[in-house]
């Protein structure tokens, strides 16, 4: 017998059963409600503390632009005269102004004061919509300070809050009227008391409210729920806290900002000026987060969704704007639907960062097949799934998937087995332009996977504006039939005709596209694993204890250096995008050979011997050069004292003993003035000082660092913030010694 058919005349305690599914949907009711009040107090903080902020900006803008503007926007009814014999020069001297105060200015009447007012109103609305919310972490102050920590509870929360909002908003909606509707039958005197109609329209509101709190339930809405809300209750982070975490995490930072002051880009910029029926397949396209632990700038987002919806796409983001990101956001869309294979293909250099970035950014596994072990990792990834990364000079000897077997989705063989051969459900080719040839090994190789996956996404930073013919061989890889449409005369019409005659395959935007959704500073960790070459070098230089040498052992055999091959690739990569670029190293040696490697264009090395004024000259050099150029600097002598603001890019060859030595040197180039973002490329090498020696600092007191190095005291004796570097260098010396003791070589 059904619930509600013995309702009112049965012994059977209805009323009990129903009582305890509505219980249930008022305590699930409770938590969403719960969420969302707290979700919408946080961004009420957020807004409280950006108002001052914003306010103070619009009236730097104001203060720029004549009074004389104010006729534009009346268009020349306002009479200006008498305002600008009063001294009021700018419209911010107008807005800032009372009504009152106006009309005692000589010949300003009530007409004059109110159309002044308002004009200067409109335009003071038009600015607060354009200008963007720089935070400067080298000086804080109260107001920037009460907007990061109003901005940490909600970067705090991760990309789960969002989901846990989405989620709320989803079942307040449901309950808000099915519970009222199912009242009645909580009680068998409350059914026996209600008309027919309303007593099924009563049991059918049960069924829902229980249908839809099971679901809830089997999904884990109650415990994501609760979560949200512990964090965003949780107290307040003390100043340094929250300065110290919003420079780890900047872009999670500024990415929660854009949403909530709306300040995003121009859409038609941030969405690569893709005519308006690729655009609509995008917008509609869903991108579910479940297995990504990175939140997504509007622009990423929009990337990801493009790559899904058009399912075989280049993307050339320009470098420093997260392709890599938007490239795991896929994968991890995809694994939601239930695909469990997919493929990374990439250089050597940055494999190792791969494979940390898919760990760090979601919950899929990572498979390196690469080294002598390659075919047994290739074998477990085939049984075992996840996202297998491996190089292009590997590729050709893995075995092809089976043609017509696309989808990953766990196609099972023989007795259960995994299909050995089925293709990924998505291949990603990262530096695609090293597939330019057609003709070489690493192309054909990649040409057979990509004939036999469904979806392909290649990432370059190169614009192919630039290299219509190296274009049109990408795209005959995915989507051979738009190759004749593909003409050079619209990469010479402009970069946004380009894009739109080839936008079913090809995204690109550029930082000034989206520089308001962008981090001033964007820092990247690139991970390399040794050389053999350099593998010899490092261990000879920990047998001898020289830790002077172990810290340059990755730069001992230049034409086998993985960390100088990365480096190459950087500058390279820089010059495609006419970005200005410093490499800072603590050893002359060390640069000498990256003066090598990357040619004898490099300007320098400025360092420690060189004159003051040459110096100066070679900054100047630097800055004045068009275009691309390459500023070579030791960093105790390039960090300090020098302008560099004309670089986009800075590449720390090793990281530093003092920490402030790098503080020091970024923020020759990260200072006012500098107008791009500043991409900052820490190269390590993994298993070696490097490793030991970031760890190392970690396990200081990071907040006392980043306090203390933003002080007078600080700025004028940097090593009174640093720990020793005797005590170091012994440290590690003996724990590389013994730990490679008990590793033989090879």
């Amino acid at each position: 017998m059904a619930e509600g058919e013995g309702a009112v005349d049965s012994p059977v305690p209805v009323g009990r059963k129903t009582r305890t599914v509505v219980g249930r949907a008022e305590r699930l009711r409770g938590l969403a409600r719960g969420v969302l009040d707290d979700h919408a107090r946080a961004v009420d903080q957020v807004r409280t503390a950006l108002a001052p902020v914003l306010a103070e900006l619009v009236a730097q803008e104001l203060e720029g632009i004549p009074v004389s503007r104010l006729k534009d926007v009346t268009e020349g009814r306002l009479r200006l005269g008498a305002l600008e014999a009063a001294g009021l020069g700018s419209v911010r001297g107008v807005f800032d102004a009372s009504r009152y105060e106006l009309r005692q200015i000589p010949g300003v009447g009530a007409q004059t004061a109110d159309q002044a007012l308002a004009a200067a109103r409109q335009i003071a609305r038009a600015v607060e919509e354009t200008v963007s919310v720089r935070i400067d972490v080298d000086h804080p102050e109260p107001r920037t300070t009460a907007l990061v920590i109003a901005l940490r509870r909600l970067v705090e929360a991760g990309p789960e809050l969002r989901r846990a909002v989405d989620a709320a908003t989803e079942l307040d909606r449901g309950f808000k009227t099915l519970l009222p509707a199912a009242r009645p039958a909580t009680g068998r005197l409350r059914m026996a008391l209600t008309g027919r109609a309303r007593r099924e329209s009563a049991l059918t509101a049960v069924a829902e409210l229980r249908a839809l709190t099971s679901d809830a339930v089997a999904k884990g809405v109650p415990m994501l729920l609760t979560q949200a809300s512990t964090d965003l209750l949780r107290e307040s982070a003390s100043d340094a806290e929250a300065w110290v975490d919003f420079e780890l995490r900047s872009p999670e930072y500024y990415s929660q900002l854009a949403e909530i002051a709306g300040s995003a880009p121009d859409v038609e910029a941030a969405e690569g000026f893709l005519p308006a029926e690729v655009a609509d397949r995008v917008h509609a396209q869903g991108l579910d987060d479940t297995h990504r632990r990175v939140s997504l700038r509007g622009y990423q987002s929009f990337g990801a969704r493009f790559a899904l919806a058009q399912r075989r796409v280049v993307l050339g983001d320009e470098m420093g704007l997260g392709k890599t990101v938007q490239a795991i956001a896929v994968l991890a869309h995809l694994a939601a639907d239930g695909h469990k294979h997919f493929l990374v293909v990439c250089p050597a250099s940055v494999l190792i960062n791969w494979t940390r970035e898919i760990r760090s950014r979601s919950t899929l596994r990572a498979v390196p097949v690469h080294g002598p072990d390659r075919q047994d990792a290739y074998a477990e990834w085939r049984e075992r799934g996840g996202v297998a990364v491996t190089t292009f000079d590997v590729l050709h000897s893995l075995p092809d998937p089976a043609k017509g077997e696309k989808g990953g989705k766990g196609a099972r063989g023989p007795a259960g087995m995994p299909a050995a051969l089925t293709a990924p459900a998505a291949l990603v080719v990262d530096e695609a332009h090293y597939v330019k040839n057609p003709d070489a090994r690493r192309s054909r190789a990649v040409a057979r996977w990509t004939d036999r996956c469904e979806r392909v996404l290649f990432l370059t930073g190169t614009p192919m504006e630039n290299r219509v013919e190296e274009f049109r061989t990408l795209v005959r890889y995915l989507q051979p039939e738009l190759v004749p449409k593909i003409q050079g005369s619209d990469a010479v019409a402009g970069p946004h005709t380009f894009r739109k005659s080839v936008a079913p395959a090809y995204l690109r935007r550029n930082q000034q596209d989206v520089l308001t959704e962008l981090p001033a500073l964007v820092q990247v960790d690139e991970w390399e694993e040794f050389s053999a070459a350099d593998q010899d070098a490092y261990r000879e230089a920990v047998a001898a204890g020289n830790f002077m040498a172990m810290r340059r052992a990755a730069y001992a055999h230049a034409e086998k250096s993985a960390k100088l091959q990365r480096l190459r690739e950087l500058v390279a990569e820089a010059a495609v995008n006419d970005l200005k670029v410093v490499v800072f190293s603590y050893f002359r040696d060390v640069l000498a050979t990256v003066q090598q490697a990357v040619g004898e264009g490099a300007l320098g090395p400025l360092a420690g011997g060189v004159p003051a004024t040459r110096r100066q000259q070679l900054v100047d050099e630097f800055t004045s050069a068009p275009g691309h150029a390459v500023l070579l600097c030791q960093i105790e002598a390039g960090g300090v004292g020098l302008n560099l603001q004309a670089a986009s890019v800075v590449i720390l060859c090793e990281p530093q003993v003092k920490p402030t030595l790098e503080h020091q040197a970024v923020a020759r180039a990260h200072r006012m003035g500098q107008v791009r973002s500043v991409q900052v490329h820490r190269l390590l090498a993994t298993d070696s000082v490097d490793d030991r020696l970031l760890r190392i600092l970690e396990s200081k007191s990071r907040l006392f660092d980043a306090y203390a190095r933003r002080s007078d005291v600080a700025e004028a004796t940097p090593d009174a913030v640093d720990v020793s570097d005797g005590t170091i260098a012994r440290r590690i010396v003996e724990e590389e010694q013994e730990r490679l003791a008990e590793r033989p070589a090879g």
